[in-house]
């Protein structure tokens, strides 16, 4: 089943601003300085370079996503001062040591070569640069997800295949510590954030999945009409709602960052010449 990324608004209402709220966080304990050439890499709709052209004054600001359609989106909603470029993880269209600092929300699980992506982030960050992303703790506590697939397997076993959480259950502190040290970065430290989405009903959680953005709305779209509304009662009954409707739910998202050491990968290069 091929997974739907093509309308960024859809996308945003889906996902985007679970991950606008993990941004804030993440990018304080970067703690970075102004006037650093910057660079996000699988942009979406550009929530993460939103906040860093808003509170940290970059001298330079790359953004790059694979869908042409998401960085359309983000052209409309960012200031002109950033250079939006349509390109792959895996191959990104950025000079060497371009950049000071390159950050990536919520992509590191999605290319077929994780490592190799990653060695794409540290190729066009400057030695002594850093490196720096955040993943959700799909398996743990990613709510939202949580319910739906697994009230998705309940009424389907096929639903498996697809579930979040057993795909991407190496989304977790030590495979990212080790994906980052065999990318040799040095310094690095893993953390984790929490946050809470509150949905004011029902309807407004249920909203989102139907837009076909993503895996799970991709999922629930392919299924008859008669599975669809299945899925939604008991995803309905399963959910922890209060006296008033509303529906609050908790994302955990782990955050790692290294530093640049190509120095060090130039002297193993020499010694093995």
């Amino acid at each position: 089943m091929k997974v739907t990324w093509e309308s960024g608004d859809a996308y945003e209402l889906y996902m985007g601003r679970w991950s606008r709220l993990v941004a804030t966080p993440f990018l304080q304990w970067l703690n970075p300085g102004p006037g650093l050439r910057w660079l996000d890499v699988g942009c979406g709709t550009g929530p993460l370079s939103d906040i860093i052209l808003s509170h940290y004054k970059p001298a330079e600001l790359y953004a790059v996503d694979q869908s042409e359609s998401f960085i359309k989106t983000a052209q409309m909603r960012l200031r002109q001062d950033v250079q939006l470029r349509v390109g792959n993880a895996m191959s990104l269209p950025v000079d060497d040591d371009a950049v000071d600092i390159t950050v990536s929300g919520l992509l590191l699980n999605l290319p077929p070569a994780p490592d190799e992506a990653l060695q794409e982030m540290v190729r066009v960050t400057r030695d002594g640069g850093t490196v720096a992303a955040y993943v959700w703790d799909y398996a743990g506590s990613m709510e939202m997800l949580h319910h739906f697939w697994e009230s998705a397997v309940e009424l389907n076993l096929m639903a498996e295949v697809m579930h979040e959480g057993k795909r991407f259950a190496d989304c977790n502190k030590p495979a990212l510590r080790e994906l980052f040290n065999n990318a040799g970065l040095t310094e690095i430290t893993v953390t984790a954030f929490e946050i809470i989405q509150e949905f004011p009903d029902f309807e407004q959680f249920w909203v989102p999945f139907q837009a076909g953005q993503g895996t799970a709305p991709t999922y629930l779209l392919s299924q008859p009409e008669a599975d669809q509304l299945a899925l939604r009662d008991l995803l309905q009954s399963r959910l922890p709602t209060a006296s008033d409707g509303s529906i609050k739910l908790r994302a955990r998202a782990w955050a790692i960052k290294g530093r640049v050491n190509k120095s060090t990968s130039q002297e193993d290069d020499a010694a093995d010449n």
